[in-house]
């Protein structure tokens, strides 16, 4: 059985305060992104996953796709499988490829193997993988609160806009993006700022990790000023990092980047 993993960016990022856990209350908007990773499960004599396409740390044996298999097979038990994953969603980019995949891989298993979960169940397990697993269950725009796994449907449609996503070589560690941002329990209006239009985001919707990385990443940086050059209504870093998107009216191009830049051209 054959998927394809969709990424998703955020339309902006809030971090309102530490949490007694160690984790950070958040508001952020979650939104698709229509580029894919490919995921097959098929059943073999042992489990094994392998992936292709671009790299992925230790060959992937601590990959999120084994967590989230383990975690139904458990409970259920599975059959051995082959998981097959060829990467194309940049790795540590904010655009939730490996958390997609996990919560992909959690939908196929229950599809192909007939287990009957819900969609309130495979966003329990979800939650057990990662703060932002749970949002591909549902798959469609949310307003996200708690650490990222409380979700509430916003109106939400960039179908009739041009999304460009560039990715520099550059990888930003969770633990550094916090490092550089000074929580904010008001936070900044995003519940409200999301409601207007995509012409109004530039003064109104913010990422709290931007200064802090910018300074530290100026290549990050130039990447969103290039867009806004170039025409973008709206231009973000996803996430924390290091992913830039803009989004545009009308169909563009970028002038030609360094090679080692990911530029990803979504209509």
């Amino acid at each position: 059985m054959i998927t394809f993993v969709n990424a998703k960016i955020n339309i902006g990022l809030q971090v309102l305060g530490r949490r007694d856990d160690g984790y950070h209350n958040l508001e952020t908007v979650f939104y698709p992104l229509k580029v894919y990773d490919v995921l097959e499960v098929v059943e073999a004599a042992a489990t094994q996953f392998i992936p292709s396409g671009l790299p992925i740390p230790d060959d992937g044996q601590a990959n999120l796709c084994l967590r989230a298999y383990r975690l139904l097979q458990g409970e259920f038990d599975l059959p051995p499988v082959h998981i097959y994953l060829h990467k194309v969603i940049p790795i540590g980019a904010g655009l939730g490829g490996g958390s997609a995949d996990a919560a992909f891989l959690l939908k196929v298993l229950n599809d192909k193997f007939q287990l009957g979960l819900d969609e309130l169940r495979l966003t329990t397990y979800a939650r057990q993988l990662g703060a932002d697993c749970a949002f591909f269950i549902k798959n469609t725009p949310v307003l996200a609160t708690g650490i990222g796994d409380l979700f509430e449907d916003v109106q939400v449609d960039l179908s009739s806009y041009h999304v460009v996503v560039v990715k520099p070589a550059v990888h930003v560690s969770t633990a550094d993006a916090y490092g550089t941002v000074k929580p904010d329990p008001k936070g900044k209006g995003l519940a409200s700022a999301i409601t207007l239009p995509v012409e109004a985001w530039r003064d109104s919707i913010f990422n709290d990790f931007e200064a802090g990385i910018f300074t530290k990443y100026p290549e990050i940086s130039a990447i969103k000023s290039l867009l806004y050059e170039n025409g973008a209504l709206f231009a973000a870093m996803s996430g924390s990092g290091s992913a830039v998107y803009g989004i545009f009216k009308d169909k563009t191009e970028l002038p030609a980047l360094d090679a080692s830049y990911a530029v990803f051209y979504i209509n």
